[in-house]
C-alpha cells in the first residue's frame, strides 16, 4: 500500500487550487528570468515563507533550473523542523509527497543509501505539518518533468553530520540539492538588511558560521557549505530581500536569500 504525505499548508502558504497555484508560479518564474545569470546549479539555498512574502526571491534561484530541467532526476531537499524536535536528519517514512499539482515519489534508493547512518532517523511526525520542505515542491513540480525526492527534516545535528548525508547521495548532474531557509526574523528593516548582508557574506566565503538567529536553516546551510568546500564549489548570491520588500510592513521583517552553488566545471 502506497503511503502519501498530504499537503499540509496548501491554501495557507500557497494557493490550494491547482490552477491558481500554477498561475502564481508561472508569474513568479517569468518575472525572475530577467535576473537569471545563466549559472548551472548543483545546489540552492532558497526561502520557505508564504509565497506572497518569499516566493519572488525563491523564484530567482529556481528560474535557473529551466535549461537543465530534463537533466535533473533527483532532488535532495533539506529544511529545518519548526514544530517537532528531532535528533539528526529525519526521513518521512512515506512513499510520496502530495501537493495540489500532484504527487512526487520518494527516492527509495537514496533512502537506502543513508538509512544506516546514525544521524538519520524516520519521523512521520516531523514531516506531517512541516512547511519548510513542502513549499518548494510546487516550484520543482513546475520546472522538472520527472524527478524523485529525498526529503530530510533537519533537527539537532552538526554541519558534519549533514555533509556526510549529502556525500552519500551527491550524485552527478542528475542530482540537485536544495536547502530551505529563511534568514533573520522580526528585526526592523534596516537591522535585518545589515544582519542578512553579513549572513550572505559568510555563505559566499564558505564559512560554517551561520547561526539559527541568522537563519532558521542554519544547520543544513552549514552542512551544505562544508560539502561545498570539499567539492570546490562556488556560491553565488542571486537575490537578498525581506518581507518589507514584498508584502509586509517594515517594522518587523523576515529576511530571504537565494543562493546558487556551482561546481568547478560550470563556474
Amino acid at each position: 500500500m502506497t503511503t502519501i504525505r498530504p499537503a499540509a499548508v496548501a491554501g495557507m502558504f500557497y494557493p490550494g487550487n491547482a490552477d491558481m497555484l500554477a498561475q502564481d508560479l508561472d508569474a513568479m518564474l517569468v518575472d525572475a528570468e530577467s535576473r537569471a545569470p545563466g549559472l548551472v546549479p548543483k545546489a540552492l539555498i532558497v526561502p520557505h515563507a508564504g509565497y506572497i512574502y518569499s516566493g519572488p526571491i525563491a523564484a530567482t534561484a529556481y528560474a535557473l533550473l529551466k535549461p537543465m530541467a530534463h537533466t535533473i532526476r533527483r532532488v535532495i531537499l533539506l529544511g529545518p523542523t519548526h514544530r517537532v524536535a528531532v535528533r539528526g536528519l529525519a526521513l518521512p517514512g512515506t512513499d510520496a509527497f502530495a501537493t495540489p499539482l500532484g504527487t512526487v515519489n520518494i527516492d527509495q534508493d537514496a533512502v537506502r543509501r543513508i538509512a544506516q547512518l546514525p544521524q538519520v532517523t524516520v519521523s512521520p511526525q516531523a514531516h506531517a505539518l512541516e512547511h519548510s520542505l513542502e513549499v518548494h515542491l510546487p516550484f520543482l513540480q513546475t520546472l522538472l518533468p520527472d524527478f524523485t525526492l529525498l526529503p530530510l527534516a533537519v533537527g539537532m545535528a552538526s554541519a558534519e553530520e549533514v555533509a556526510e548525508v549529502l556525500e552519500a547521495v551527491w550524485g552527478g548532474p542528475e542530482t540537485l540539492i536544495v536547502v530551505s531557509s529563511d534568514l533573520s526574523h522580526y528585526l526592523p528593516y534596516d537591522a535585518a538588511m545589515t544582519t542578512d548582508s553579513n549572513t550572505a557574506k559568510a555563505i559566499l566565503c564558505l564559512e560554517q558560521t551561520v547561526t539559527h538567529q541568522q537563519a532558521c536553516g542554519g544547520t543544513p546551510i552549514n552542512g551544505l557549505v562544508a560539502a561545498a568546500r570539499h567539492h570546490g564549489m562556488t556560491p553565488h548570491l542571486i537575490d537578498l530581500r525581506n518581507s518589507g520588500d514584498t508584502a509586509g510592513d517594515r517594522s518587523r521583517v523576515v529576511g530571504y536569500g537565494a543562493f546558487v552553488f556551482t561546481e568547478a566545471s560550470h563556474d
